[in-house]
């Protein structure tokens, strides 16, 4: 959507970036009566922060009680699910990277439903979930090779999905700052991330990663122009054809 990104409270004059705080409320005053002033320009981008500290507070003094790890990874669920719905990539017309936390909010996410829906988890699944609850918020994945058997769909899913939204994201960007070879790279990319959903995310650990490597590189060279980055992203699509 596109709005003003500067806004001005009605009852005490203070001007804001609605950029930056993603409120209506007057910081100074906090009123709510404000409007927007300046020329609208396109944002998608969100001020949330992800707080995993509710899910944390459901582990009873780092205890690996079944129970307790299932009332966290279901805060965790929620928190990550709400988050990553409001989360955006376009700042201010400007095109964002396919950042860490986002990446690591939405594996938690995954990671967490499927460990809420278990009855009794396994040690390296459960040493995995606490491992991504401990420092998603700090855009802290574990390494593919990490990645648990039982939770390789976990990340599969969690990879095809930041995909798949960063190329909508993409689309819309592409819209203001068309880009012939960005848009033909972003085609390519979608056909590989339709597969992996088709098989449910049941792909090789890596393979989900080199998918949102593809993203990233991606992205830097529609924020950068940075044609090494195109280059990197062509191989990457490459090893995918051999990968899925």
């Amino acid at each position: 959507m596109r709005i003003r990104g500067e806004r001005e409270c009605k009852d005490c004059g203070t001007r804001w970036s609605y950029y930056e705080t993603g409120s209506v409320s007057c910081p100074d005053c906090g009123s709510r009566r404000s409007v927007g002033v300046g020329e609208r320009t396109r944002h998608t981008a969100s001020a949330a922060t992800l707080d995993l500290s509710g899910a944390r507070d459901r582990l009873d003094a780092g205890s690996s009680d079944d129970a307790d790890i299932r009332a966290a990874a279901e805060r965790a669920a929620e928190t990550c699910r709400a988050f990553v719905r409001q989360h955006g990539f376009i700042a201010a017309g400007e095109f964002e990277p396919l950042d860490a936390t986002y990446l690591a909010a939405l594996e938690l996410r995954h990671v967490a439903e499927e460990l809420a829906r278990t009855m009794r988890t396994d040690d390296p699944a459960e040493r995995y979930f606490l491992s991504l609850l401990s420092g998603a918020d700090q855009g802290e994945r574990p390494p593919p090779d990490e990645v648990p058997e039982s939770l390789r769909v976990a990340r599969g899913l969690a990879a095809a999905e930041a995909v798949a939204t960063y190329r909508r994201e993409a689309g819309t960007y592409l819209d203001d700052h068309p880009d012939e070879a960005a848009s033909a790279a972003f085609g390519s990319l979608t056909e590989h991330r339709k597969r992996v959903a088709a098989l449910d995310g049941d792909v090789a650990p890596e393979t989900a990663e080199r998918l949102v490597r593809t993203a990233q590189d991606l992205g830097r060279y529609l924020r950068d122009d940075d044609e090494t980055a195109l280059a990197t992203t062509r191989d990457r699509l490459d090893r995918l054809r051999d990968d899925v």
